[in-house]
């Protein structure tokens, strides 16, 4: 049976403008509801101008929304009601509107001691941490039935990268709780630690996996570090490399109840010498869901 086959779309006109033909062809579109929103001075979210764009563009043709966000920080510690509340509310306002499909965000705390951060830093793999992570999916269960976890990237980990995927699993506990599996995090992840991608996938509860994401990335520069030690960053800014391909030909007929695999890409990464490239990605993806 096809799975259905998404695409990312991001809050930049030449983005949107480059990838309109790609995006016209998925059957699905995932957003991220905390760039179509900024919040004023009183917690409230409002609308920003990519809001109502992103919509009509899927609505024109018929498409449905998925959401994958980066900063509901499902491990974060600190209680923070006000912050949990203003979250919700926005998300719940953005859900009203889109009626997204699913609702995914990343493992890990994307708000440390108070501060946003661009990128969620890894939680300790405990029972404790565990059942937190849980509680706050159910907290986004209040408004979107189906949620779910995407394995992330991380340059330091409390514990051994093949400990994770039991963590997951004991983390999507109970209905409506699914995995978002990111085959370029696996890579990433893989190649900067040292252990196999297959071995984690063979660990792996793959009848949790609702969605699959695919994209591209780069080495870090050189410069970065005294040593010049370079790591695979999880950039999404490059085509996908045939290693990630070979993974998602491998892990489809594993995940029984996989919904899409969806095609990302980020904002400030595609001009124009880049959409034949992704394009191409695109209808490769296609071919192998097909």
């Amino acid at each position: 049976m096809a799975v259905p086959v998404g695409f990312t779309l991001q809050p930049e006109e030449l983005f949107l403008g480059l990838t309109e033909s790609i995006a016209a062809q998925a059957d699905y579109l995932e957003v991220a509801p905390e760039t179509l929103w900024v919040f004023d001075a009183g917690r409230r979210a409002r609308p920003n101008g990519f809001f109502e764009r992103t919509h009509a563009m899927g609505t024109s043709r018929g498409q449905a929304f998925v959401a994958h966000g980066v900063g509901w920080s499902p491990g974060t510690v600190a209680d923070m009601p006000g912050r949990r509340r203003a979250w919700l509310e926005a998300i719940a306002a953005t859900h009203e509107v889109f009626r997204f499909g699913w609702y995914t965000d990343h493992l890990g705390a994307s708000v440390w001691d108070g501060q946003d951060l661009i990128l969620p830093m890894a939680v300790p793999m405990t029972a404790a941490s565990a059942a937190r992570t849980r509680a706050r999916l159910r907290e986004l269960q209040s408004i979107v039935p189906d949620v779910g976890l995407e394995n992330s990237v991380a340059h330091h980990l409390w514990g051994h990268p093949l400990d994770e995927p039991a963590f997951l699993g004991r983390v999507l506990q109970g209905p409506g709780l699914h995995l978002l599996l990111d085959l370029h995090n696996l890579h990433t992840m893989a190649l900067n630690f040292g252990f196999e991608a297959r071995e984690y996938l063979d660990r792996l509860p793959l009848h949790d996996v609702l969605e699959i994401h695919v994209s591209g990335g780069r080495e870090s520069d050189p410069a970065w570090l005294p040593d010049g030690t370079t790591q695979r960053l999880d950039s999404h800014d490059d085509d996908v490399p045939d290693e990630v391909f070979v993974l998602l030909e491998e892990v489809l007929p594993r995940c029984p109840n996989l919904r899409g695999v969806t095609l990302e890409r980020m904002e400030g990464t595609v001009g124009p010498d880049d959409v034949d490239a992704l394009a191409a990605d695109f209808e490769r993806l296609r071919g192998l869901c097909g």
